[in-house]
């Protein structure tokens, strides 16, 4: 029984209930800059998602210091000003519109006869139908997956539960989205991935702090406020340690993935890294105590009456 010792939140220890509000008016501010963000730039879609041709060239000579002549290169030779990323083995090129067969052989040989004989090219193109038809589905997933998320904890906890974790994920959700979209980062299939990967993370941190306040309302002798109050603080400081040591643990992964991955894998990872810190911040912060709100505005149950009252 770990909720019966305690009566007020211990000298010392920072109280998550009572400085709630600042975290809310913190998070409100992000989302705010977020809509603002999204609504001026929007989101860089890569090629999984925008009709056009993305050309992966594997090289073996180090052309990082000959991105203006490549640049220069593409325009004298009619392929425009596509977006260009150099580096030390690998060139991407990306073109918004789709290459043609001619265009993709060109691109091939003019560029090993330039640059790099021994370069190797790879050619992914997506039309419009597919781009769309992509979105589509990947928006669907994220709603199938939240939609799962809420039956899951309604039935394992409460619906309260359920509506704080929900509003915890969407929180962290649309916190990568907007860095993305500030930075202007290319959002492409592996960063769908990284968002329901994210997901699942927060769902789990979060349960485990919900379980705990679970647990300890078991055996707690609530009269007020005060006293839910009380416990949700203790059960974020009793779970504290084990989800900062979880959310470490999974941030030194992904760091190591950031700086030794390979390119294509790099704001997968970045993805990743955006939404360990947001979920470990709602988890602590945002979840239990928008819970507590919920249930300070549950109405009292009826007393029942005793058969010689009546």
């Amino acid at each position: 029984m770990r909720f019966s010792k305690f009566t007020e939140v211990s000298e010392g220890k920072f109280d998550f209930v009572k400085n709630a509000r600042y975290f809310f008016i913190f998070s409100i501010i992000i989302t705010v800059l977020g809509i603002i963000t999204l609504g001026i730039h929007g989101l860089n879609y890569g090629v999984d998602f925008k009709a056009g041709s993305n050309v992966d060239i594997a090289v073996k000579k180090d052309l990082t210091g000959q991105k203006e002549q490549i640049e220069q290169y593409l325009k004298d030779n009619d392929f425009g000003s596509p977006t260009l990323t150099v580096g030390a083995n690998r060139i991407t090129v990306r073109f918004d519109e789709v290459l043609t067969d001619q265009k993709e052989k060109a691109l091939k040989e003019g560029f090993a006869a330039k640059f790099d004989k021994e370069a190797s090219a790879e050619v992914n193109t997506v039309d419009t139908e597919i781009a769309r038809e992509l979105q589509t589905n990947a928006l669907y997933a994220i709603i199938v997956a939240s939609i799962g998320i809420v039956i899951y904890v309604s039935i394992r906890f409460e619906w309260r539960f359920a509506i704080a974790a929900i509003v915890s994920l969407l929180h962290d959700a649309f916190i990568v989205i907007s860095l993305f979209s500030i930075f202007k980062l290319e959002v492409n299939l592996p960063f769908i991935v990284a968002i329901l990967t994210i997901i699942g993370y927060s769902i789990n941190d979060t349960i485990v702090i919900f379980d705990r306040i679970r647990e300890n309302l078991r055996f707690a002798k609530i009269k007020t406020a005060a006293d839910v109050a009380r416990l949700v603080n203790e059960s974020i400081w009793q779970t504290l340690t084990r989800s900062i040591n979880t959310v470490m643990t999974v941030v030194v992964a992904a760091v190591c993935l950031l700086i030794f991955g390979s390119a294509s894998i790099q704001l997968f990872s970045l993805a990743i890294l955006f939404g360990l810190v947001s979920g470990a911040y709602s988890s602590i912060f945002i979840a239990s105590q928008l819970w507590l709100v919920l249930k300070n505005k549950q109405k009292p149950k009826a007393a029942v009456k005793s058969p010689a009252a009546s």
